[in-house]
């Protein structure tokens, strides 16, 4: 018995059995001013405004909470929706001086 295990398990191996599935994700990209603003997404930072805009930010489908902070500025929040099959979700975030 042990021999037709090894043999099983021989050929699974050899035939390249499926693993894991690879997790579908959502490209977050976004424009926007200051470039030295911090980005989170669902309260994770993830990185400046300028890095998320050259970089990008892969989500998983699904809502998600987008928020831009900098000092002197308005926060700017807003929530997305990544729906599977997307490839990009775009987001510009000019973000708001404090008046004196």
């Amino acid at each position: 018995m042990t021999g037709h295990l090894c043999a099983a398990l021989a050929l699974v191996c050899a035939c390249g059995a499926p693993g894991p599935s690879a997790a579908k994700t959502v490209s977050l990209r976004m424009t926007g001013a200051p470039p030295e603003a911090r980005v989170t997404v669902d309260d994770q930072i993830v990185g400046s405004l300028d890095m998320v805009e050259a970089r990008g930010v892969a989500m998983p489908p699904g809502t998600h909470r987008v928020s831009v902070e900098a000092p002197g500025y308005f926060p700017f929040d807003v929530l997305v929706e990544a729906k599977e099959g997307e490839k990009l979700v775009h987001i510009e975030a000019k973000l708001v001086p404090i008046p004196d």
